[in-house]
């Protein structure tokens, strides 16, 4: 077992999230997921502090991106218009591995309770990041909360529709035509509520 091999991280996710389909979250243990990755106990520790972690690695990363996209959109850009920069740049953080991904880790999620809690208190995060960064720009937090939270669903929206299209189509273009598109969706769909 290779102690030093990079993508540590990457091949403990997707082993757990490959054996939280197969077998469910409850059933695996982290000598499992460690021996799946190719690597140590300690290792896994140094990544994580336990098997619930895995489903948010990534996330401090990901809301750092997107409260970057934010502050560096144009100083005239709408609140959506800021979340649009933002899920423009987490987009390009997110290659073939995300995208192959996005289906077991659907499954997984699906199949666990302690898992779709640890997704939502993930949303949360990113919600908050984008809420934050758009306050900072000078948006009144009720706009800003409002539109950090659609950010999120875009975001969701359009990762789970990138990660089940046909890859041959549109591997250039990434998850960004995604996301986008659904935050113009929702964007229309809250015009539709009064």
């Amino acid at each position: 077992m290779a102690r030093w091999q990079p993508g540590a991280t990457e091949r403990l996710v997707a082993a757990a999230v490959d054996l939280f389909t197969e077998q469910g979250y409850d059933a695996t243990t982290v000598a499992q997921i460690t021996e799946r990755a190719g690597v140590t106990k300690s290792t896994f520790f140094r990544h994580f502090s336990d098997k619930r972690e895995l489903l948010v690695a990534g996330q401090e990363t990901l809301s750092r991106l997107l409260a970057e996209g934010i502050t560096e959109a144009p100083a005239g850009a709408g609140p959506l218009q800021a979340v649009a920069a933002g899920l423009e740049r987490a987009s390009g953080a997110m290659g073939p591995a995300n995208r192959e991904l996005g289906p077991r880790l659907k499954a997984a999620v699906a199949a666990s309770t302690e898992l779709q809690e640890r997704d939502a208190l993930k949303s949360v995060g990113l919600a908050a990041a984008m809420t934050e960064a758009l306050i900072a720009r000078g948006v009144p937090e009720p706009t800003a909360h409002l539109a950090g939270e659609l950010g999120v669903l875009a975001f969701k929206r359009g990762y789970a529709q990138w990660s089940e299209s046909d890859r041959d189509d549109d591997d250039a273009h990434g998850l960004a035509p995604y996301a986008l598109a659904a935050l113009e969706e929702l964007r229309a769909a809250t015009a539709t509520l009064s």
